[in-house]
């Protein structure tokens, strides 16, 4: 793994960088773009990162490189939203969850160095390369109803498009994040929908889940309660995805009534990837622990991602990316302090975004790569 962090001339901009380079094969990289100063308004800063972005792709480390999927964090998704130009390439979304650096808009981008037939169509992105469909799909929202009836419909919509590509929901969604406006209002609704939802698809405890983020985020479409970012792969066989429990320090979700995976990992012939999904301070119990702590809340969820990762054979020094949530801004530059000692190089993005249960002061969720060799599965 290579991490560093440059500044782009002339922007002002701040990219944090990570790279996972296979001896052979696919690289991957995750990259964080911050616009440095915050002293200007949002037409300047998203300017400075899109010109920080066409200044470092061009470069030669990036040529081969195409971008998957990428995300766009706002200040004021209602106001900021109308000046956003459409992003040229990948699944891309924009949610309101304000930058606590202080800034008004900050981007993730996750890129392979590729060759494969790709194609971009209703807001997904799809990669068929070596006997897997990669399909990322984002922004994917609703408007009419309550939250419980939007995520219906978003998860109906989102199987019609996967079925379109030959792919169920059950056997090849990966990974989900939801978005709901007011999440300590519309979560309920969201979590009871996708209940009904998995069950009438076999998606239960006996079976297993989709890794997932539950998080307190605003759509772009203002009548919106929830908006949904996913990613599917079709063509794993059987014995190449493992869920991730760590049961030692979480207990089971559909114990307190939620249906998602810890963690998930993937394995194919020359690397695995763990997708942990949105982790906070809870115990094997299913409670809170430090409530009104947000120091202790922190490492208690750091304890727990580090054993999710331990059960995939993975540790915080394969993380390439990390996006952390906090409900109270005061509480950013603590926090902010604590991610950069202990991970001063690991691109990570700070945001405003209450986590589904009010105690809960902070989440993070994170994706690790790490080399494996696994010669009866095909490699990535």
């Amino acid at each position: 793994m290579f991490f560093r962090t440059i500044p782009i001339a002339d922007t002002g901009v701040i990219v944090q960088i990570s790279r996972y380079d296979a001896v052979q094969g696919v690289t991957e990289w995750h990259l964080i773009f911050h616009p440095g100063s915050c002293t200007d308004g949002f037409q300047s800063q998203y300017g400075r990162l899109i010109a920080a972005r066409e200044s470092l792709l061009p470069m030669p480390e990036f040529r081969s490189a195409r971008c998957m999927q990428s995300r766009w964090f706002v200040s004021d998704i209602a106001n900021q939203f109308p000046l956003m130009t459409p992003f040229p390439d990948g699944a891309s979304s924009v949610i309101q969850q304000p930058p606590l650096d202080g800034s008004k808009v900050a981007l993730w981008m996750y890129l392979l160095s590729v060759e494969g037939d790709a194609s971009s169509d209703d807001g997904t992105f799809s990669l068929h390369r070596n006997g897997y469909t990669h399909l990322w799909a984002s922004a994917l929202t609703s408007t009419e109803g309550d939250s419980g009836a939007q995520t219906a419909e978003i998860l109906d919509r989102y199987e019609t498009m996967l079925a379109d590509r030959g792919m169920t929901l059950a056997a090849d969604c990966v990974r989900t994040w939801f978005f709901v406006r007011d999440v300590d209002t519309h979560y309920q609704g969201l979590v009871c929908a996708r209940r009904e939802n998995f069950e009438a698809q076999g998606l239960t405890s006996q079976t297993h889940f989709i890794a997932s983020t539950g998080i307190g985020g605003s759509p772009f479409r203002t009548a919106s309660l929830v908006q949904m970012d996913a990613y599917a792969v079709k063509g794993l066989e059987e014995g190449q995805v493992q869920y991730l429990q760590a049961l030692t320090h979480l207990n089971p979700t559909y114990e307190y009534g939620v249906t998602f995976e810890r963690g998930t990992k993937i394995s194919y012939g020359d690397r695995e990837h763990l997708f942990i999904s949105g982790t906070a301070s809870i115990d094997c119990h299913g409670e809170v622990v430090h409530v009104g702590d947000v120091v202790a809340q922190t490492h208690r969820m750091w304890e727990n991602v580090e054993a999710l990762l331990h059960e995939g054979g993975a540790a915080f020094t394969d993380v390439m990316q990390m996006i952390v949530y906090l409900r109270d801004i005061a509480d950013y530059t603590v926090v902010s302090e604590m991610f950069r000692q202990r991970f001063p190089d690991v691109p990570c993005i700070i945001t405003l975004a209450p986590v589904c249960r009010p105690a809960w002061l902070i989440e993070m969720e994170c994706v690790a790569v790490k080399e494996g060799h696994h010669p009866s599965f095909r490699n990535f």
